[in-house]
């Protein structure tokens, strides 16, 4: 396994706040407990950062000075109730739709194994990684590390819960010859910039000046994922960071999160009696 012996080792504080009305706590807690260990066991050797992982249960507080990572239905209920850019202190959040991804048929847990890395790897959403095509013109790739091998069946089992493959530095670096060193955690990847099947990244060609598009494995986005949801890592990249919004205090999300199950419960008994 590659390691970076250089990486300085530091933990952030990780509050999984779980407003889904999708799933249960009980269904999250064990998520949590994977995901604790694919940070400190798997991805803390590769990038040098480790974090300590809380879940906060339906109508909990959590800790003042932690990053958040949410679990929601959708980016609809994202906005209704008040979660946006970054957390009231003004910290990184990550935000997992799990509805959305049981409609589509993918695995929530390899989303939130997915959004945790990446914003562990780069919180602020602004790192870059700048390949030079020619003299006068080059690219920026996003730093992010698990977009080139996000497909659902590229990843792996921690306590019979599926999580997100990563890929390590070395895929970054255009120097490394092809089968040369592993590039990802499950080494699917054989060089640097290789996108598997189902897999993205964020480019920026910087002579163009087209802002930032996403360049696909099979060379055109497939599905609405590939353009990212509203409030997602993809949108708030292209989104100046002066613009990014803080999330309302998590008292005022929770009477927020109150009405809408009420709303939610008077829509079905509605349907019901149709």
């Amino acid at each position: 396994m590659a390691q970076n012996p250089h990486a300085q080792t530091s933990t952030t504080q990780i509050s999984v706040i779980n407003e889904s009305t999708v799933l249960s706590d009980s269904e999250v807690t064990p998520v949590v407990i994977a995901l604790q260990q694919q940070v400190t066991n798997d991805f803390r050797p590769i990038w040098g950062t480790d974090a300590e992982l809380k879940m906060i249960p339906h109508g909990n507080q959590p800790p003042t000075g932690s990053w958040w990572l949410v679990i929601l239905d959708d980016s609809d209920q994202a906005g209704a109730l008040g979660y946006h850019d970054l957390t009231p202190d003004g910290l990184p959040i990550g935000k997992v739709f799990a509805a959305s991804d049981l409609k589509a048929g993918t695995s929530w847990s390899v989303t939130a194994s997915h959004e945790l890395l990446e914003m562990l790897a780069d919180p602020n959403i602004n790192l870059t990684v700048f390949v030079q095509n020619a003299d006068t013109n080059g690219t920026l790739y996003a730093y992010e590390v698990c977009d080139a091998c996000e497909d659902d069946s590229f990843g792996y089992q921690i306590n019979n819960i599926t999580v997100s493959d990563f890929v390590y530095p070395t895929w970054f670096e255009t120097f490394r010859a092809e089968g040369s060193t592993p590039f990802d955690r499950m080494n699917r990847i054989q060089k640097p910039l290789q996108l598997l099947a189902g897999g993205y990244i964020g480019v920026f060609n910087v002579t163009e000046g087209s802002g930032w598009q996403q360049q696909t494995a099979e060379k055109n986005p497939l599905n609405l994922r590939h353009r990212g949801h509203v409030g997602s890592r993809r949108e708030r990249r292209s989104v100046p960071r002066t613009q990014w919004i803080n999330s309302l205090p998590q008292r005022k999300i929770t009477n927020n999160a109150q009405q809408y199950r009420q709303q939610l419960q008077t829509m079905l008994r509605r349907k019901e009696a149709a």
